[in-house]
């Protein structure tokens, strides 16, 4: 084999699938964006999704900031050098990383340090196999860990939330399946696809699950018990009414497929991927002997290109509620006018704001912060950054990470540092509602997975701290201009997320009986 030229076939799949939504997931948000009533904080979401999709295009840079941990599921004839070719993978991963297209995401588990090439131990995932065929099949799928935290994974029987019982059959399995789209709320990126693997042991069963991530949106399960079963799932979680972001809707669920294998007697595991609705997976077809690809998987039927005439429609429809109740806030924000807003506002932001990720949290809590927080909002953020040879930084994608992570620190770095907004997506729990409503704070939920319109609302870099911490993990200081998100918890002790969760929960109980067959 030619391994340079498999090389950047490897460079060119990684940039593909990071920056280019393939056609069966682009035709699933259209119809999702079709689905929804016109006006809501769903439907300008998905508006803000179609829209940073064609931005993803035109600049070639990544859909999400979180290009996940890189996972290879690769067909090799018999007799391919998968040593030479694992080497070649590592090089385009590297390349790519440099090059702005992956976000470093490769940690020390123990250190914390970041290897800033997406390589490491583990980093990243190659899984070959080999078969009968005469060509290299190379699929791969980036999956970011908002959604890979929302992984979820049952020993059956067990006992449901909502559900009761769930036993050792295909009405219990129904269970396990309505409960992961049910926990997974806002927090994974809805509305959002699902693999599920049924029997197998824990790891298996994992494997198993995210391998269904591979299959097309639009495929048929050739068992009729599963292709009931995922007929079921993805018309009735969508009755959920938990909705793009979590904010309420009519999509849920873009996508569901299931594949089973055996168990031992005693274990009866039911495990479940969830995938954020940046569903970025491609494949391509490899000659063993030049490397070069010969074709595209997952290229079957119209392809969806959001063009510009609909990105202005967008634009328009995320503008819409100006009329209404828009609130522009410059920083320092002092507490009246946190006090006057309430869940459901619309906030553009304008001026200065601070990223801070899960390090960063975590080192506020016990030392001072390097810049004067006070009146600040602060981001949730770990953006992809490249820095040009004038020395300055540029921001290529910059979407919210899942705030659940920060609970432990939100409410109590807030009062400490005098900090007003946050914003971040997925909400925060009883503890940081607590601290807003005692502090006088605002919980503003972005859109989860649209890095490039962040971004492009990013308008200068002014400066960052703790670098030491990695490009993701660090405090980057923001200049920015029309930032748009939701209000989404208040200072009055409301919270969006709270109530939608309480109303799918008393919706997931109507299918606690028997209904499926």
């Amino acid at each position: 084999m030619n391994i340079e030229k498999f090389q950047e076939s490897m460079y060119e799949l990684i940039v593909e699938t990071s920056t280019n939504l393939p056609k069966d997931v682009r035709r699933a948000i259209k119809a999702a964006a079709e689905r929804e009533n016109a006006g809501t904080r769903s439907a300008m979401s998905l508006d803000t999704i179609t829209n940073n999709i064609k931005m993803a295009d035109d600049n070639v840079s990544p859909i999400c900031q979180d290009t996940g941990l890189p996972t290879f599921k690769i067909k090799t004839p018999v007799g391919a050098n998968q040593l030479e070719m694992k080497k070649a993978i590592y090089n385009a991963i590297a390349q790519a990383t440099k090059d702005g297209k992956l976000r470093p995401n490769s940690v020390d588990s123990l250190t914390g340090e970041n290897s800033g090439d997406n390589l490491g131990g583990g980093t990243p995932v190659i899984k070959f196999e080999q078969w009968e065929k005469d060509y290299i099949d190379a699929r791969l799928i980036l999956k970011g860990g908002g959604c890979e935290n929302k992984n979820i994974q049952y020993s059956l029987p067990a006992e449901l939330e909502g559900l009761g019982r769930a036993g050792r059959d295909l009405d219990g399995i129904r269970k396990c399946i309505m409960h992961s789209v049910y926990q997974a709320q806002g927090q994974g990126c809805s509305a959002g696809f699902i693999g599920v693997g049924i029997g197998g042991d824990r790891s298996s069963g994992y494997d198993l699950a995210k391998e269904q991530l591979f299959r097309t949106v639009d495929d048929v399960n050739p068992h009729p018990d599963l292709r009931d079963l995922e007929e079921y799932v993805l018309e009735n979680a969508n009755k959920l009414g938990i909705g793009t972001m979590g904010f309420g809707g009519e999509t849920t669920l873009l996508g569901c497929k299931i594949g089973v294998m055996n168990r031992i007697p005693a274990s009866f595991y039911v495990s479940v991927a969830y995938n954020c609705w940046a569903y970025r997976r491609l494949g391509v077809a490899v000659n063993p002997e030049t490397g070069e690809i010969q074709e595209w998987m997952y290229q079957e039927g119209e392809k969806i290109d959001f063009a510009q005439p609909a990105a202005q429609e967008i634009a328009a429809a995320v503008e819409a509620p100006a009329e209404e109740n828009v609130v522009t806030l410059t920083a320092p924000i002092t507490e009246e006018q946190i006090r006057e807003l309430k869940v459901g506002d619309v906030v553009k932001i304008d001026g200065m704001m601070y990223t801070g990720r899960d390090a960063i949290h975590k080192y506020l809590s016990d030392h001072d912060s390097p810049v004067d927080l006070n009146g600040q909002i602060i981001y949730h953020c770990g953006p992809v950054m490249l820095k040009d040879e004038e020395g300055n930084w540029h921001v290529k994608a910059a979407g919210p990470t899942t705030s659940i992570r920060e609970e432990p620190y939100q409410g109590d770095i807030m009062k400490k540092f005098g900090i007003r907004a946050v914003i971040g997506k997925g909400g925060m729990g009883a503890k940081t509602l607590a601290a807003l409503k005692e502090h006088g704070g605002v919980y503003l939920n972005a859109i989860g997975g649209a890095a490039q319109y962040y971004a492009d609302c990013i308008k200068s870099v002014e400066g960052v701290d703790l670098m030491n911490f990695g490009i993701p993990e660090a405090m980057w200081h923001l200049n920015v201009e029309g930032f748009t998100a939701v209000v989404t918890m208040d200072s009055h002790g409301n919270s969006l997320h709270e109530d939608v969760e309480k109303s799918s929960l008393e919706k997931l109980a109507q299918f606690a009986e028997r209904v499926y067959k």
